[in-house]
Formats: C-alpha cells, sequence, structure tokens
C-alpha cells in the first residue's frame, strides 16, 4: 500500500524545494505535477499549436512522453527523451502553462500520468491541486502558502541565483505571480484551493528550515498514527 503526502498551495511559495528536502529526510520519492504541465507546454510552444486548436492538442497529447528521472540525486524532467529540467522553467513556457493547464483534456492525461507515476511508491507531491483532484484521499495533505510579496521575493531571488529570467525586475515577478494567482484560483477546471481536510502551513515570515521542519512533523504523525 502507497503512501501519498499531498502538497498544495500557489506559485512561489515554496512547493518543490520543500518536497524535494521532505523527500530526502523522509525516504519519499517526490513527483513534480508541475513539470508535466510544463511539458506539454513546451511541446504545445514548440509546434506552434494555439490554444484553441483543441484537436490538435489532444493528438499532441497521445503522442509525448513525459519521463522523470533520477540522475546524480537529482529529477531530471525528459520530454521525448530530450532533458527538458532547464527548458520547463523559461519565461515563455511560465506565462504560458496556467492557460494550458486549464484545458479539460490536459488535466485528465496529466492527472493519470501522475496517478501512474505514483503508483505501488511512497511519494510526496505538489501542485495546485493534488489534494482536491488528483489523489483526493492522499495519506497527508498540506496546503503551503505565504504573502504575495514574500513569494515574488523568493521568486526574483530565485531567478538571481539560477539565472532563469535573470533580468526580470522585483516587480515584473510580482506581477507575474499576481496575474498566475487570479488564473489559478478563478480555473473552471483544477482551480488552486486548499481542501477541506488539509492542514494550512503558512511559511510567511519564516525560513526554509523552519517551513521544513514543520511539514516533516505533520507527516511523521500521520505515519505514526
Amino acid at each position: 500500500m502507497s503512501f501519498v503526502v499531498a502538497i498544495d498551495g500557489p506559485a512561489g511559495v515554496g512547493k518543490g524545494t520543500i518536497a524535494k528536502r521532505v523527500a530526502d529526510d523522509l525516504g519519499l520519492i517526490t513527483i513534480d505535477t508541475g513539470a508535466t504541465y510544463r511539458s506539454v507546454t513546451v511541446a504545445i510552444l514548440d509546434r506552434g499549436i494555439k490554444l484553441e486548436e483543441i484537436d490538435k492538442i489532444k493528438e499532441l497529447l497521445k503522442q509525448i512522453k513525459i519521463e522523470m528521472v533520477l540522475e546524480e540525486g537529482e529529477t531530471k524532467v525528459y520530454l521525448d527523451g530530450k532533458d527538458v529540467t532547464t527548458r520547463i522553467r523559461e519565461d515563455d513556457v511560465n506565462n504560458f502553462v496556467s492557460p494550458v493547464s486549464t484545458i479539460k483534456e490536459v488535466r485528465e492525461e496529466m492527472g493519470n500520468l501522475q496517478r501512474k507515476l505514483a503508483e505501488g511508491k511512497n511519494v510526496i507531491m505538489e501542485g495546485r491541486d493534488i489534494g482536491t483532484a488528483v489523489f483526493p484521499n492522499a495519506t497527508v495533505k498540506i496546503f503551503l502558502d505565504a504573502s504575495l510579496e514574500e513569494r515574488a521575493l523568493r521568486r526574483y531571488n530565485q531567478n538571481q541565483e539560477t539565472g532563469i529570467d535573470k533580468e526580470l525586475s522585483y516587480e515584473e515577478v510580482y506581477e507575474s505571480i499576481k496575474a498566475r494567482d487570479y488564473n489559478d484560483r478563478n480555473r473552471p477546471i483544477g482551480a488552486l484551493k486548499q481542501a477541506e481536510d488539509a492542514i494550512l502551513v503558512d511559511t510567511t515570515g519564516k525560513d526554509i528550515e523552519e517551513n521544513i521542519k514543520q511539514v516533516e512533523d505533520i507527516i511523521r504523525s500521520k505515519i505514526h498514527e
């Protein structure tokens, strides 16, 4: 029987960083669901497919292959055999992934893929609707949140460190995340919201170590129940 930790929350809250550290500490497999949607977005952008061309998108979903491979302690994302780990974090993908992920057929196919990736494993899975749609019966559900200002600053600092979208100012990052929040919370399908039985963890004003400890304490309490 698998053990599933579902972590949901808005953009820039640190879901990926926290999930990876918790996975390493507790021996769980981390699955970045956002990477699956971003991979589809890359495929759509590279082929010049428009959002309204649903038939082309449906055909594309049948053709592409998305894989997550652990290489030297890091999870690499492959799209049709090509490493897209960095590509999926670039600005054009950031700006396009939200509308792509609202498409019903995309959400259904990626939901199926995410459940398949987790089959028979002890996993920690992060995204927007894991606890509400992908794994409504998850063993542990956590909703991470933080103020918009803090999330924008974290994303800005991350960009400066990684060199991805390094030219974007804090103000531009702030407006991008603000728009993303609106889109994510007002989607007709797979909207970002806290599951009724999810535990809220507000990370505002806390450093990463505090946030990791709080999440791990919640998970350990469930393991020992």
